[in-house]
């Protein structure tokens, strides 16, 4: 079998831990518990990217040298996976180690060594001059730079902030040269990039045009990277570093490749999906230039929304503080809540009122309750010893019109094969609910049989143990299955039903009815999984939550109140200058303008100007006129615009026409 090497994106060192890097880096350490539960060799590396200017300038603001920025943020992350114990990797990268830059320098060797599909050198080097955001760590193509705003630099679409212009010399890789590659690539092999609506908007970027890549910065530009081979002058390109982490971390470029060249053939991704293109777009031409196999997976998750469906940020105030959420919940509570809300791949919305409600349903009063009454009544009706499982219950079960023997073991097994199966394919929530069935149906079980009146009655005690053992037997399974989504819950239930060993040594694969090692009695104690009390977990959050969605609600009505730079650019303002102007017959406000906008043609407008202005003195007059104003008649006539006038509301001075000081043409549009 092939090793399971999963990865997290390494997270930009330039922020704190939030909650969409706690997410990813649960889902990777949920599963790599799993496949080491089933006996396959797995390493898990997350970490952090810890080069490129916006951290270089970071560091400046803060007054500190670069790397003493990065270890501090470094630090930030580490200690947030430990106290919401998302600590089971095997590796926390960093890209300012000098493992990883001898790698990326070897990585940066052999792609320059190759040549393209078309025969062509890998790499070259030329003059660059774009736009570079420094957040994205990107240059931006023509689709992704806002020019509307009027501004002299145009704008990142994502961060809403101006573009740096980049004029430099720099080394590219021959990305054009990829695009057919790249898609023949993937259609050849569409499991390899998930879910399939990411897919699609990948494929769809390719195809709209692939332009060669800017691989290196200028030192004097840039100087907080990693040199690239040979030419000390420039650095490499931040993604390029970035990237290269997933095969430095496991030996790429050490003396010896073994550890690299064996975890590499299982290697699966888990990003983002605002990330994405950089995996795939440029990370597998990237591999295959440098002779070296593409991902078996990667696989982009969706992000979390608050209740409302809005994206969250401190602005609205509807942004979570890790520090909140881990003072409110349990690791486990929140570890559930992440992974059955939402099926992985999908936008969420995260609240606390949904984080209660799903674990009070499916931890408290399911999984909990089940482990607690069933603790009891062996504990009650055979004084803690489980019961022989070897009874001719079958026929009993049967007689009592419950389900047979034979059928409650193939739901057992049944809904086994779907948790793996689904856990293996990313399908969390999926998976969670084949766990959640067995549970309701131990549940109904012990519900139909009504263990405290065959108690009652000696000539069912076979038949008692038959449940009692059915309902210890169901649970079992559970711990097994959801140790490494609930590792402290299922021990504590696994030791209080007397097992021996631990559930996380259990391959889910090993299950078989009635194969479990009893050491001891069931003992009662404390409650897996306790109800919350919503008031009590919240605190004064419950108030504080709601004022934040009031917040947020006032803030998206504040918001209303403003036109976008998008609503004000549908606003076609142009230059006019009127040609005739008279007055309607029996219209006391109504003046009839013929104004020309250069269109060849001058367009009829109506004004109600007749009050404040006669018509000779607007006869060649420069005004400001709505072109795209949608015509409507008065007085029998139509009106094509509106001419722009201004007066204070409720005021009774005149009306002032817009107009201009200095010289402008004719038809020349405001912006």
């Amino acid at each position: 079998m092939k090793p399971f090497y999963l990865t997290t994106p390494i997270y930009y060192a330039n922020s704190r831990p939030h909650l969409g890097h706690l997410y990813t880096t649960t889902v990777a350490d949920v599963l790599a518990r799993h496949m080491r539960q089933r006996g396959v060799e797995t390493f898990f590396l997350t970490g952090t990217d810890e080069h490129g200017i916006n951290i270089f300038r970071a560091a400046e603001a803060a007054g500190v040298t670069p790397q003493t920025h990065v270890d501090l943020i470094a630090r930030e992350f580490v200690d947030a996976f430990n106290d919401f114990e998302v600590n089971s990797y095997d590796l926390f990268m960093r890209t300012t180690s000098e493992k990883h830059q001898r790698g990326a320098q070897e990585f940066w060797k052999r792609i320059a060594a190759g040549i393209t599909p078309k025969g062509n050198p890998n790499v070259y080097k030329g003059k660059y001059e774009g736009w570079f955001c420094a957040p994205c760590a990107a240059f931006k193509t023509e689709d992704e730079r806002d020019t509307r705003g009027g501004g002299s630099k145009p704008r990142c679409i994502e961060h809403e902030r101006e573009l740096e212009e980049v004029e430099e010399e720099s080394y590219f890789f021959r990305l054009s040269d990829y695009q057919e590659w790249l898609i023949s690539e993937i259609e050849a092999n569409p499991n390899r990039l998930q879910p399939i609506a990411r897919r699609n908007e990948v494929t769809s970027f390719i195809k709209g045009g692939l332009q060669d890549l800017s691989i290196s910065r200028e030192r004097r530009s840039v100087s907080w990277g990693i040199p690239v081979p040979g030419d000390s002058d420039h650095v490499m390109y931040v993604w390029i570093d970035a990237l290269s982490n997933y095969l430095t971390g496991i030996g790429f470029g050490s003396e010896d490749e073994n550890d690299f060249n064996r975890l590499w053939s299982g290697v699966i991704h888990l990003v983002g999906k605002d990330i994405l293109r950089f995996h795939t777009v440029y990370w597998w031409p990237l591999l295959k230039a440098a002779g070296i196999a593409l991902p078996n997976l990667v696989f982009a998750h969706g992000m979390w929304l608050d209740a409302k469906g809005r994206k969250m940020s401190k602005t609205l105030g509807n942004a979570v503080e890790l520090s909140e959420l881990k003072s409110r919940f349990s690791n486990e509570e929140i570890r559930y809540f992440l992974l059955r809300e939402i099926t992985f791949g999908e936008d969420g919305n995260f609240s606390f009122d949904a984080l209660v409600d799903r674990c009070n349903a499916e931890l408290a009063n399911g999984l909990g309750n089940l482990a607690a009454r069933t603790v009891s009544m062996i504990s009650k009706y055979r004084e803690g010893i489980v019961p022989n499982h070897k009874t001719s219950e079958d026929v009993r079960f049967v007689d009592e019109g419950l389900m047979s023997h034979k059928e409650f073991i193939t739901v057992l097994e049944a809904e086994k094969q779907n948790f793996n199966e689904l856990i293996t394919d990313l399908n969390l929530s999926g998976a969670l609910e084949a766990v959640s069935r067995m549970v309701r149906m131990a549940d109904l079980m012990i519900s139909e049989a009504k263990p405290w009146n065959l108690a009652k009655d000696p000539q069912k005690a076979e038949l008692l143990d038959g449940v009692l053992f059915r309902a210890f037997e169901a649970l079992r399974w559970i711990c097994v299955l959801l140790n490494p989504i609930l590792p402290h819950g299922t021990e504590h239930i696994w030791k209080q039903l007397g097992l021996d060993g631990a559930a996380s040594g259990v391959s889910p694969d090993s299950l078989k009815y009635a194969g479990g090692t009893i050491s001891g009695r069931c003992e009662v104690g404390d409650v897996a999984y306790p109800r919350i009390e919503k008031e009590k977990a919240m605190g004064d959050d419950v108030t504080k939550t709601a004022n934040q969605g009031d917040l947020a609600e006032k803030a998206e009505q504040e918001e209303q109140n403003f036109i976008t730079i998008d609503d004000f650019l549908k606003v076609d303002l142009r230059v006019g200058e009127v040609r005739i102007a008279e007055r309607i017959p029996d219209a006391d406000k109504l003046l009839r303008l013929e104004i020309d906008i250069g269109e060849g043609k001058p367009r009829q407008v109506l004004a109600g100007l007749a009050e404040y202005y006669s018509p000779e003195s607007l006869v060649g007059r420069r005004v400001v006129v709505v072109a795209n104003l949608k015509p409507r008649k008065m007085r029998g006539l139509e009106s094509q615009g509106m001419i722009c006038a201004a007066s204070l509301e409720g005021g009774t001075e005149s009306p002032a026409l817009a107009s201009f000081l200095e010289s402008v043409e004719i038809g020349a549009r405001l912006k």
